[in-house]
Formats: structure tokens, sequence, C-alpha cells
């Protein structure tokens, strides 16, 4: 599945790339027709049905990108995975096109889990941490965790910094654990 998603991915970003297309559009639109997709169990049976014709798969499609105002690139695609049944890789193909486009652009993706909402400020200033500690301009995803009781645990890739009050707690209790 890897290589599937990865080249279907890599080949939309390129096409986005080269056709100067917005790239935050592109990830919205088909973050849009992801979600009709997971919402509708009828639109995966019909998308997903090896006996069902491709030109009526591509009516419905087109009737999706009508309602939901998606551009012509975004429809091309989708058509191309659904002409190729690589419709149940949507989700997966979406989530590495942005890693794609990401990569491309100079940022790195990072997701930042705090034990209460965070203001515009904090984030600025977490954002800009974490950017150091990368190397790179960073697009963060905030999630709201408040076992965390304070703090907050940010992951960059395979990498994450535990600064969260539950963490610090973690250690303590493996250094007294180890001490005695």
């Amino acid at each position: 599945m890897a290589s599937v998603t990865s080249t279907y991915a890599r080949a939309f970003a390129d096409a986005v790339f080269e056709s100067k297309f917005d790239a935050a559009r592109a990830s919205r639109e088909l973050r849009t027709i992801t979600a009709v997709l997971a919402e509708s169990a009828d639109l995966r049976r019909v998308w997903e049905n090896p006996s069902i014709p491709a030109e009526q798969k591509r009516a419905v499609l087109d009737a999706i990108v009508a309602r939901e105002a998606i551009a012509r690139p975004v429809r091309n695609f989708v058509a191309v995975l659904i002409d190729h049944r690589r419709i149940p890789f949507l989700e997966p193909i979406v989530q590495q096109f942005e890693r794609e486009i990401n990569e491309r652009l100079g940022f790195v993706e990072a997701e930042i889990t705090s034990a209460r909402d965070l203001t515009d400020g904090e984030k600025q200033a977490l954002e800009a941490q974490v950017g150091k500690l990368a190397g790179r301009l960073v697009k963060a995803r905030y999630l709201h965790d408040g076992s965390l009781l304070g703090g907050a645990v940010v992951r960059v890739g395979s990498t994450i910094y535990d600064g969260s009050v539950l963490g610090q707690l973690h250690k303590i209790r493996e250094q007294i654990a180890g001490g005695s």
C-alpha cells in the first residue's frame, strides 16, 4: 500500500506544481471528497464496485464536484483513482500528498498535544521553538488531552518531545524505581 499511496500522491503533487495550481486548495478539496466518501457507505460501494461502469462512477463524481465546487485538477485526479480502482486508498493518498506538498514547500508537520487549548501567542511561540529544533518552518496540528495535566507533547515525524507534566511525572517515577 505504501508504494501505491506514495506513487499517486507524488504524481498529483507533480501535477499541482507543474500547473501552478494552489496546493492548499487541492488539499482542502481532496479532504472534502474524502469526507463525502467517508460519510456515505453507498458512495463507497458504488466507487469500489468493479461491476459498475467507470462512466457511471465519474458521473457521480461530477455531481459531487458540481455541488462542492471542486476544481478540475482535483476532479481529474479522483477520476484517475476511480478508473484505476484506487479509491480505497484515497485517505492515505491524501495524507501522503499533504506530506509531499509540505516537504516541497519546506515545511515540517508537527502534532502538538496540550493539556488545554493554547492561545494564538502560545501557538506561535511553540511553533517557533519547534521550527528551531527541526530547522524548518512548522505546520502544526493541535490536539487537546486533559490527561497531560499541563505542558505539551510535540511529535515531529517519529521524534517526540514530551514537555507535559504527566511525562515529567513518569520520568521521575522511572528515576525513583531505577535508583532503588
